[in-house]
This record gives structure tokens, C-alpha cells and sequence, in this order.
């Protein structure tokens, strides 16, 4: 059995309807039971995709030009501008379940104590045979660490983050300031450390405090919706996008609405869907890292890379004696405590006896660990048993085609494809041409470079399980990847079905940082209503 689905982990699920999810369900954010005491550090989602970016310049040539007889030499200097396309890998993780988007005198905030890193697995890791597909190895190529530290303006007072209005990003009224730094550890070539600079986080959505975030930059009115153009975000995050860190990389971290949608309530009592759905995190915020990486960082676009995240705490706190009282300081080696790839695995496939060791351990481990839970997934008999009534063998045991899609738990991203289509962001600004949150079911499909020769002639999917877009649908999509069975050829396709959720609470935004604005605490709506 090991042999078989080993064989196929890369041609299923890099293959036109072989390349669908195998979660049923929401992700709840609450994917082990000991990260219910650690929201800080709390995985709640993890994307990545392939988009791009224009970078404007300004260009000086100066060109030698002979006018006269005498052959002497005229320089005329011309200045031009022009635009350039950059293709990128975007990354990100989403942290910290179901924040009330307003709360005092307390804020929520990333964790100084801990370090938050999105990790590559490429293809084409390095020019040495042990090393030659870290992809199928689920081995991490290339790390990024975002490391934040915490200071207030004004300690002498009871307003924690608001001292008045903001008007720009940092300025004297965000008394709370978060920045961070961002690493590169390259752990193909002896984990060297390569620091790639810094950034601002911006302050949360509290309403009156922070207009700009909302519509009409009135703080009384609700979000403002996703937009079309960089020109167009709000103050707050455009001031925060860091464009500066080093060899073309763009980072943003902050809170944003929770860019998952579903009815999760309705899925955990008992599969009994309901029509209309609600959408269980609608109205919650999260906090959110995105980095944009160049493809040439990566090797270039000509494979196929595994994504996943991990949070990493020190091994203990000491609480010591302070000249403001006491306070805490982190000690020892760093710990992982949290891990996710595709959504779901954890929190839907893996059985309670191993889900906080999941948590703990890596990707590599996979195979040896958890593979069980892939090839005979409870989740269908569950459905089976709760939804049809009916047993179905072939969707309950040797999913091999799970499987393939899990083991190793990371996102499959095929580089070599044109951008990813991307969900409109409302207020006129509609999908892409040829969007669909069903993904292949809706007839998203791109076609790739690198597996031309595979049995569907090189078309793949256009959205989750290849990467993970903001606006995938993975709930009716994994809901009709379970009860389909794609290992037959051509594979044999159920439905679609679904959640009849079909929509995010606050509309995406199609330029980076791509996730929607932070809800206002002031002026939201909750689970849909």
C-alpha cells in the first residue's frame, strides 16, 4: 500500500481532477485540543499561490548620436518609464481563531514570544542527490521567519492602543506599536540566516479610532470592501505593505476579517446542512502574515513547491522581577507548537489520540505517522452514515488519492503557470475572468508548463488543492472530492454539493495584501446576520 501511494503522490495531485482537496469540512481553527490555549499561536489558515505585480521604474539611457561631419559624438539622454511584471509565490498564515474585532482595554496582537515561519519545499531543492525533491520528502527548502516586538508610546495610561484618531500608520495616537523582522533560513545550504528587513503592523479595526479602515473613512459604517488597485486600499494597510525588504520581497502583517467562509455550526450538528447557510466566521477577525516571494528566489517558475506553517514557542517562561513589575522572559531552545498545510487534515482526519502530536512534528513525518488517516478516512463513513444512509466501500478504504493530496501535509503549487485567478473584491470589482470557488468543478483550470506530458495534457486546476487562493470554496469543493472517487479513469465525479455558503463576509481584495479588510468593532455583523 505504501509503495503504491508513494508512486503517485506527484502525478495525482498534479493532475487535472486528481488535484482536489479531501477535507470535508470547515476549518473551525481549533484543529488540536492544546492550541485552545494558545490562540496566539493558533494556525487557522494557510494560502499560496501564484500572482504577480507590476513594479513601475524610471529609466535613464543615454544614447551617442554623430550629427555633423567632423564625426564628433552628440549624447542625447532619454528618460522613460515602463512597467515590469514580476511573478511571485504568495504565501500566508493566518493566526489567532475568532477575534472580536473590538475589544478594551486589551487588544489582540501577535505573540513577541513567538516566531511565526512559512516554509517552501521545492522541487529542484540543490545539486545534490540527497536533496534532489524535497517536495515528495515534505522537507522544508527555504524557511521565512517573522519575529514582532511590542512597545507602547504612553504606558501611563488605561488606552492601550488608541490615544485618539489615527491618522497614518504609527503615528502619536496608535500607542500600541508592533514591528517585525523577517528572515530567510535557507536549510538546504547549512541554514544560513539571511535578514531580508522590517515592518510596521497597523492598528486593529476599533471603529471611531480607525476611520480610514471603513467605508466612507467614516468609523461609524461598516469595512470597506476588497478593491481592484494598490491606489485604492485603505490608508492603513497601503502605509503597512513593506515593499522595501531586501532582493524584491513584500511583506504585510495585521489583522484582517477571517477569509474563511462556511457554516460550520450546521456541518458539526450532525452533517445537517441548511439553506441558506450562515457563515460561521463571518464578523471574526484574525491576525495575518502574507509575503510576497519572487520566483527567482525559488529557483525560478519551472517546478512544482510544497507550502506549510509552523508556530515555534521557547521551551519555558522565567517570571522575574521588573522595575514596572514582574514580568515574563522566554528561555531555552525554540519549540513547535503548532503546524498546517491544506486545511482540515488535523482537525477532521486525524484521530484525538494523535492530534496534538501532529502539532509537534513535521511534515517528513507524515508518512510514518498519519498516512492512515488519508487512505481510510472515518470522515467517509461518517457521511456515509449520517448524510446517505448508505455504506459506499469505494469512498471509505484506500483512498490512495487522498493520500497522495496529504502525505506530505504541505500546499501544491505548480510555479510554472500564469497567476492565479483571483475573487472579486465587491463594489463593482468582479472575479477574474474564469474564476470559480468551486475551482475545477466550476472549469477553473490553468494549464501548466511543467506537466505537459501528464495524462490531462498539462491542465491542472486553477485553485485549491493547487495552492490555496482567498475565495477558494474548499468546503463544497472537499465535499465533493469525498464523495467522488478520483483514482478511476477518468476519475468519477459526484455533485457538486455543498454548505450553499458561497461568499466571504467582506469582499477580497485582488491586489496584494489580497486578504479583506479587518471587520469595524464598532459596526459588523455576526455568523452571516
Amino acid at each position: 500500500m505504501r509503495t503504491r501511494y508513494r508512486s503517485l503522490a506527484l502525478s495525482l495531485i498534479l493532475t487535472g481532477l486528481a488535484l482536489l482537496p479531501v477535507g470535508v469540512f470547515a476549518s473551525s481553527h481549533q484543529d488540536a485540543p492544546l492550541l485552545t490555549f494558545d490562540p496566539a499561536a493558533n494556525t487557522t489558515d494557510v494560502y499560496a499561490f501564484v500572482s504577480q505585480r507590476d513594479l513601475f521604474g524610471t529609466f535613464q539611457v543615454t544614447n551617442i548620436v554623430t550629427t555633423n561631419i567632423l564625426g564628433t559624438d552628440t549624447f542625447i539622454t532619454n528618460v522613460f518609464s515602463t512597467n515590469v511584471l514580476q511573478k511571485y509565490l504568495t504565501v500566508a498564515l493566518a493566526v489567532y481563531p475568532f477575534e472580536e474585532p473590538a475589544v478594551g482595554p486589551n487588544n489582540y496582537r501577535f505573540d513577541d514570544n513567538v516566531m511565526y515561519v512559512l516554509h517552501v519545499c521545492k522541487t529542484n531543492a540543490a545539486n545534490t542527490r540527497s536533496r534532489t525533491n524535497d517536495l515528495v520528502m515534505g522537507r522544508k527548502t527555504i524557511s521565512y521567519q517573522f519575529r514582532f516586538q511590542t512597545q507602547f508610546q504612553n504606558s501611563g495610561t488605561i488606552l492601550q492602543a488608541f490615544l485618539g484618531p489615527i491618522t497614518d500608520v504609527g503615528d502619536t495616537n496608535q500607542n500600541l506599536i508592533q514591528t517585525y523582522s523577517v528572515f530567510k533560513v535557507d536549510q538546504a545550504n547549512g541554514q544560513s540566516v539571511n535578514f531580508l528587513g522590517t515592518g510596521i503592523v497597523p492598528p486593529n479595526n476599533q471603529g471611531n479610532a480607525t476611520p480610514f479602515y471603513n467605508q466612507g473613512d467614516n468609523g461609524e459604517n461598516r469595512a470597506k470592501e476588497g478593491v481592484g488597485s494598490e491606489a485604492l486600499l485603505d490608508r492603513y494597510t497601503s502605509e503597512s505593505i513593506a515593499t522595501n525588504l531586501a532582493s524584491g520581497y513584500i511583506a504585510f502583517a495585521g489583522q484582517r476579517d477571517d477569509a474563511f467562509y462556511g457554516d460550520v455550526q450546521a456541518v458539526f450538528d450532525l452533517l445537517k446542512t441548511r439553506n441558506p447557510g450562515v457563515d460561521s466566521q463571518g464578523g471574526f477577525n484574525v491576525h495575518t502574515i502574507v509575503l510576497n516571494i519572487p520566483v527567482e528566489e525559488l529557483g525560478g517558475d519551472q517546478q512544482v513547491v510544497g507550502v506549510y506553517a509552523t508556530t515555534v514557542r521557547r521551551q519555558m517562561n522565567i517570571l522575574r522581577d521588573g522595575i514596572n513589575g514582574p514580568n515574563i522572559q522566554p528561555s531555552g531552545n525554540f519549540v513547535q507548537v503548532a503546524r498546517q498545510g491544506n486545511p482540515l487534515f488535523n482537525e477532521l482526519f486525524v484521530a484525538i489520540t494523535d492530534k496534538n502530536l501532529y502539532s509537534r512534528t513535521s511534515p517528513t513525518q507524515d508518512r510514518s505517522l498519519f498516512a492512515k488517516y488519508a487512505l481510510n478516512p472515518e470522515l467517509a463513513v461518517l457521511f456515509d452514515t449520517l448524510v446517505t444512509g448508505t455504506p459506499d466501500p469505494s469512498i471509505e478504504q484506500d483512498r490512495t488519492d487522498l493520500a497522495a493530496i496529504f502525505i506530505p501535509d504541505v500546499i501544491k503549487v505548480d510555479l510554472s503557470t500564469p497567476p492565479a485567478r483571483l475573487a472579486g473584491g465587491g463594489g463593482g470589482v468582479s472575479d477574474d475572468p474564469g474564476f470559480s470557488r468551486l475551482g475545477i468543478f466550476g472549469g477553473d483550470t490553468l494549464i501548466s508548463t511543467v506537466q505537459s506530458n501528464n495524462i490531462n495534457g498539462g491542465v491542472i486546476s486553477g485553485g485549491w488543492p493547487n495552492g490555496r487562493r482567498f475565495g477558494d470554496d474548499v468546503i463544497d469543493i472537499a465535499l465533493t472530492a469525498l464523495v467522488s472517487d478520483l483514482r478511476t479513469t477518468p476519475p468519477t465525479i459526484r455533485g457538486p454539493i455543498g454548505d450553499n455558503v458561497d461568499h466571504n463576509d467582506v469582499p477580497f481584495n485582488k491586489v496584494f495584501p489580497y486578504a479583506p479588510t479587518p471587520n469595524n468593532g464598532r459596526n459588523h455583523p455576526h455568523h452571516g446576520l
